[in-house]
């Protein structure tokens, strides 16, 4: 049993410099946990927290039912993966697997079956008399990895684990993770500033900025549903175009102003009537660019919803076309279908649903509508 609590959190340091503020959190037992968030956000600091390689300022820390603010790293059941696998150089992989039960003075056939029966899983029972300096880092990542595993942690911490390897490994090592947190049936915390391995790997994401929890939430709602303007921004790849625009009701329609393009909101997202106190005022619309579309037959579809654009760029990217545009000087980035005929420095016509349309405070950022 490992759950994990974190209530009230925070990481001070000399000088009053709070890396990490009220941060509260219950982590179910063999759940698999995200926290995500651009550099400095304070995510593998509140990691190394967990871990108890940083001092917990101020907050209450758990893992089951027991308080471990004060327990040394050691007695606490966790297991590290580091971004740099920090394996010993000079040992080999069988020893570096086998070094932290040595310690524990586990007896050694215990040992030998645990660090083979950790090989076979990760596919690594043929390296296992090989130092770390002869092996790529996908195989240095999985002998990282085994040495975690051996010691059947009740929680696993993994630090940036996948950031030091190429694109076609990282996905193929996101996919192995997934299926070793299934198989192993524990519970994973796993920091990533990478929003597709947060989207792609947990059962819940931990959205942070500036060392505050900005939303918690499945990586479904968390893009539907974005709480603020900067999870709407962070969460999705290209990010969500803002633009400005100004609210108008007539009757019980209401409708934004697009720099002089009228865009009627759905009255189903509007009936309850929050908006009215945003009327005539301006406000942050957010479109994702996988929402618009220039294809005739949607645009015609959606012919109330109409842009004219100008193409800056038109990116290729195999399966899908990237348009970077001018809306009468705004900046748009569109995903297109890999036959759109846009060309750089042409006019086009885009169009969107405008159920997809997004609104938020421009003061505090906050949504008032997804």
């Amino acid at each position: 049993m490992a759950s994990i609590s974190l209530q009230h959190i925070y990481k001070i340091y000399p000088g009053d410099v709070t890396a990490v503020k009220d941060f509260n959190l219950e982590i179910a037992d063999k759940e698999f946990i995200i926290l995500v968030g651009p550099s400095g956000c304070g995510k593998s600091t509140t990691l190394r927290m967990i871990a108890g390689l940083e001092e917990i300022s101020k907050g209450e820390l758990y893992i089951g039912d027991r308080l471990v603010n004060d327990v040394p790293p050691k007695d606490r059941d966790i297991a590290m993966v580091f971004q740099n696998y920090a394996l010993y150089p000079h040992m080999t992989v069988y020893k570096n697997m086998a070094f932290g039960l040595e310690l524990r003075k586990t007896p050694k056939d215990e040992i030998d079956k645990r660090v083979r029966e950790a090989a076979k899983v990760l596919d690594i029972e043929h390296l296992l008399d090989r130092k770390p300096k002869a092996l790529s880092g996908g195989q240095r990542q999985r002998v990282a990895l085994g040495r975690a595993m051996v010691r059947n942690p009740a929680v696993f911490l993994l630090d940036e684990p996948l950031s030091n390897l190429d694109a076609k490994l990282r996905t193929s090592m996101r996919t192995e993770i997934i299926k070793l947190h299934q198989k192993l049936a524990t519970t994973f915390i796993y920091v990533t500033h990478d929003q597709t391995e947060a989207m792609t790997m947990g059962d819940r994401i931990v959205v942070m900025k500036d060392g505050i929890i900005q939303q918690v939430d499945t990586p479904q709602h968390l893009y539907d549903l974005p709480c603020n303007m900067f999870v709407a921004g962070f969460i999705g790849s290209p990010q969500m175009n803002f633009l400005d625009a100004t609210l108008n009701k007539d009757g019980n329609t209401y409708w934004i102003d697009l720099s002089g393009d009228k865009i009627v909101l759905p009255a189903e997202k509007t009936a309850d009537g929050k908006l009215d106190a945003y009327v005539g005022k301006t406000v942050k619309a957010g479109v994702r660019p996988e929402d618009i579309k220039d294809d005739e037959e949607f645009v015609a579809k959606h012919s109330d919803c109409k842009l004219t654009a100008t193409v800056e760029v038109s990116e290729l990217m195999g399966s899908e076309i990237y348009l970077y545009l001018d809306y009468k000087g705004n900046k748009l980035t569109a995903r297109v279908a890999p036959t759109s005929k846009a060309k750089n420095g042409s006019e086009v016509v885009v169009s969107f649903d405008p159920h997809k349309v997004h609104l938020f405070d421009p003061e505090t950022e906050v949504t008032i509508l997804n």
